[in-house]
């Protein structure tokens, strides 16, 4: 059982999950920034933390962990407490405990326990698909430079006595100009001519057309037996995520290749930042998402759970 796992579950929807007995992870927003010495563009994220004072139970992961490994509360609360032991063991014998995707706990030379996030998964699933990236330093001297070279090359000379020319093609476009609206309104008095003789047509044809419905009597001795369609339809508010993508056509080859696979993939629309999101399936119930999710993680790593009404 990778309490572990659920822990990181947890952190996409809350912002603190106590460990009872041990301690709190807890996450923040923080907006995107630009590192001006690397020249890279990092997106918004959740940074975790970590409280050593916060040991309460509030029961959120004792509830979870009953609810996706299917314990009764008291089996939860034991389980919480073999992984409790296990970290600190692991501090008290090699001085470092590891969280798989979450972080790594160690001891400073003060003997002061310490936190260091990892940074490999983003916990802001508004931020879900986006990475950063690295934007090439623009030398501005250099293509000054070579724009200067060019414009020696360059074979065209522009004179004084040739700009004057300008001011007669001013005088030219003027007058093209005002032709151009004097045959633009011309136009528009014409279309409007025949929009008006086309809507007459309009409603005299109807006005017959409803004169033979009115006449005319429909009866039907042998009406057709009604056709039942059994459609099986996709419900549920808890959505196991595949990816999301910038071109609707890789979206939906992606929707195409699930359904390959045997899943029930579909598209449920942009998200906030205009990517198109596919979904393995959509579910009724939070114990079938997240065993499922479980199921898909082996081999999308990437793959999370949205809890959202469409």
């Amino acid at each position: 059982m990778n309490i572990a796992q659920h822990i990181q579950d947890l952190l996409y929807r809350y912002e603190c999950v106590i460990v009872p007995g041990f301690g709190a992870f807890l996450s923040q927003k923080q907006p995107a920034f630009i590192d001006s010495k690397t020249s890279t563009f990092y997106p918004p994220k959740k940074v975790v933390s970590f409280n050593r004072q916060l040991v309460k139970n509030d029961g959120l992961l004792a509830n979870y962990l009953a609810e996706a490994e299917n314990l009764s509360y008291s089996n939860a609360i034991y389980k919480i407490n073999e992984f409790v032991a296990s970290l600190e063991k692991s501090l008290e014998e090699d001085k470092q405990a590891e969280l798989e995707n979450i972080g790594k706990l160690s001891f400073s030379e003060e003997n002061i326990l310490q936190f260091e996030p990892y940074t490999n998964v983003n916990y802001l699933t508004d931020s879900f698909g986006l990475d950063f990236f690295q934007s090439g330093v623009v030398n501005r001297e250099v293509y000054k430079k070579q724009v200067e070279e060019l414009e020696e090359k360059t074979p065209f000379l522009f004179t004084p006595e040739k700009r004057k020319s300008a001011s007669y093609l001013k005088y030219a476009a003027i007058g093209l100009i005002a032709l151009g609206i004097s045959g633009f309104a011309g136009l528009n008095i014409y279309s409007n001519q025949v929009s008006e003789h086309n809507i007459a047509e309009q409603q005299e044809a109807e006005s017959q057309l409803q004169q033979q419905i009115q006449q005319a009597t429909f009866i039907i001795d042998n009406p057709l037996p009604a056709v039942t369609l059994n459609v099986e339809k996709q419900s549920g508010d808890y959505h196991i995520v595949a990816g999301a993508f910038r071109m609707p056509e890789n979206a939906e080859k992606k929707v195409e290749e699930l359904k390959s696979d045997g899943y029930k993939a579909r598209l449920i629309g942009e998200n906030k930042y205009g990517l198109h999101q596919v979904v393995y399936a959509s579910l009724q119930t939070r114990t079938e998402a997240i065993n499922m999710l479980r199921e898909v993680k082996h081999t999308n790593e990437s793959a999370w759970l949205l809890v959202q009404e469409l």
